[in-house]
């Protein structure tokens, strides 16, 4: 095989359909044949905008950094055959950040999908073996695709210290608010409640476990100490703000979803008067195994947030319909 088809975006809303070379995985690397690719916010930023926070697209890009897949061949332990979701930010393994554990922050890394990189909608990635993980044989590989944001989601739960019979609130019912609410629960958190203004994202919270949901466009948060700690997926400064005002004293408040702004006001004041730790969380450093682990024993559903499938060929309907349907949670688009 020379090349195969891939979606490549040339600029805002332009995705042609192209034939590129099938790379050959150098030393240490491993070639998968992409099954399933999950669509993400960033993908949705450089479709819309031809940017995602400072990173511009500069040359035509292949998206998707949430995909899963079969090795095809390669280099390093894993035999051909094996289903593997792929963790698609290589760190650069040398400086003080990946030396001390902290890959996440590596500043010489790249990501799949993050332009110039080329991502999994090219339908097949040389993957450093390392970063291929196992899946069981009859394990969904759209279920394997949605492996990454979970592994976002067990980062930000561990970086919170949630722990048992914690009261935890969880604002922002997206796909990372969804399975943090999982996330905590799998650790054994108390009382779960996810706030949300869209009706059918809080109702998909209630079915995967919340034990209340609450649409803060008809009933604001309540301002009084309630909770152990606060997650907020939504990114929203006045989600942010809200959550701080419900965390008991001296619990904690953790920033999860990506900020539209590079500058956020929070009320100090009362945090520091409530001596509230402030958390962030940033992608994941090890998760992983642990991601696949929960998804293999069923604790956590992956399946039932894929709200539409689409072929390679259709990456553009994908992106819009991910971009401009509310009632959707993870679209996912199936290259092989």
């Amino acid at each position: 095989m020379n090349d195969a088809t891939a979606a490549i975006l040339h600029g805002p809303k332009d995705v042609r359909i192209e034939r590129h070379p099938v790379p050959g995985p150098a030393p240490g690397e491993v070639l998968v044949e992409i099954g399933a690719v999950g669509l993400c916010g960033s993908d949705l930023h450089y479709y819309a905008h031809g940017e995602n926070g400072p990173n511009v697209l500069r040359s035509p890009t292949a998206l998707g950094h949430e995909a899963a897949g079969t090795v095809m061949a390669g280099h390093g332990p894993l035999p051909a055959g094996t289903r593997v979701a792929i963790e698609p930010a290589i760190p650069c393994g040398r400086c003080h950040a990946c030396r001390a554990g902290r890959y996440n922050q590596c500043p010489h890394g790249r990501c799949f999908g993050s332009p110039p990189t080329h991502g999994a909608l090219t339908g097949h990635l040389a993957v450093p073996a390392e970063f291929a993980h196992p899946l069981p044989d009859d394990f969904p590989l759209t279920s394997g695709a949605l492996i990454e944001p979970l592994a976002v989601a067990l980062h930000a739960v561990r970086r919170g210290a949630v722990a048992a019979g914690d009261r935890v609130l969880i604002t922002g019912a997206g796909p990372i608010g969804l399975l943090v609410l999982q996330a905590a629960r799998a650790v054994g958190a108390g009382e779960t409640v996810v706030t949300d203004i869209n009706p059918g994202r809080l109702a998909h919270a209630h079915r995967l476990g919340a034990d209340r949901t609450l649409d803060t466009s008809r009933e604001p948060l309540p301002q009084e100490p309630l909770f152990d700690i606060a997650l907020d997926c939504s990114g929203i400064e006045a989600a942010l703000a809200a959550a701080a005002h419900a965390v008991r004293p001296g619990g904690a408040l953790v920033a999860v979803g990506n900020p539209p702004q590079p500058r956020t006001m929070l009320p100090l004041a009362w945090m520091q008067r409530q001596e509230l730790s402030l958390v962030t969380a940033f992608r994941y450093a090890g998760e992983f195994p642990a991601a696949v682990a929960l998804a293999a024993t069923g604790r956590v559903d992956l399946e039932s947030l894929i709200t539409a499938r689409f072929p390679l060929e259709r990456s553009a309907d994908a992106l819009h319909t991910a971009l401009t349907d509310p009632a959707q949670l993870k679209v996912v688009i199936e290259p092989n």
